[in-house]
């Protein structure tokens, strides 16, 4: 067992060896990635108090964490009269939606920001099948996607097409249409991609649109516990 001082040494010295290798002398926003369950949040919290004083660090975020971890690191944090986190980052696309139960609901209520990452899942929701042959896309997992989802892929890839929009920023417009969501992180190859996926900032989808990505995409069915207690 590491004292808590020796940890808050070690945390605070490889912050500032990586603040050397990234050229930079604070980071803007530090996010947690996974919660770390053997850690008491009081350590964390004075560990990144220290970090936004000494003005290496300007917001703390986290990545991957369940709704009641945000709830207990914010509990924690308003008991030290600290900001606490300020976004979490999260898994979420239209395959993937269990986070509608109780993370997205953890965000609305502590006013944090949400970033979703992974917004095509993988590639899944990006015109998959017209691409099933090309790259990455032609890998056995990939194909396995495909083989799983072949039907919904079929049924969301005309729909996009019928709406006169590419399959990539329709599920980035979908992600922009929840008011929790902040901004998706996207990961364009090439300036052209990236130049591209600024579409989906223009295209607004019906509540029709919406009823018929729900219906082939469809989530957990809403927020607990109503999703499944009644």
């Amino acid at each position: 067992m590491i004292p808590a001082s020796c940890k808050h040494s070690r945390f605070l010295f490889n912050r500032k060896d990586s603040l050397r290798r990234l050229q930079t002398d604070h980071i803007d926003l530090y996010q947690m990635h996974h919660i770390d369950r053997r850690t008491p949040w009081e350590e964390i919290w004075q560990a990144m108090e220290l970090l936004v004083q000494q003005g290496k660090v300007i917001y703390v975020g986290s990545s991957n964490f369940a709704g009641w971890d945000i709830a207990t690191a914010q509990c924690a944090a308003e008991g030290r009269h600290f900001m606490g986190l300020v976004s979490e980052q999260s898994l979420y696309n239209l395959n993937a939606r269990t986070i509608e139960l109780e993370v997205i609901p953890a965000c609305r209520h502590y006013d944090l920001g949400l970033i979703p990452w992974s917004p095509l899942g993988g590639g899944l929701l990006g015109g998959l099948l017209r691409k099933a042959t090309e790259g990455r896309r032609a890998d056995s997992r990939m194909q396995q996607q495909i083989e799983q989802h072949l039907s919904q892929l079929k049924s969301y890839e005309a729909l996009c097409q019928e709406l006169g929009e590419v399959p990539a920023d329709v599920a980035l417009a979908w992600l922009l249409h929840n008011p929790a969501v902040t901004a998706p992180i996207v990961g364009p190859r090439t300036v052209e991609q990236l130049t591209e996926s600024l579409r989906a900032l223009e295209i607004s989808l019906s509540d029709e649109m919406l009823r018929q990505l729900d219906e082939i995409w469809p989530g957990p069915g809403g927020e607990a516990p109503k999703a499944y207690a009644w």
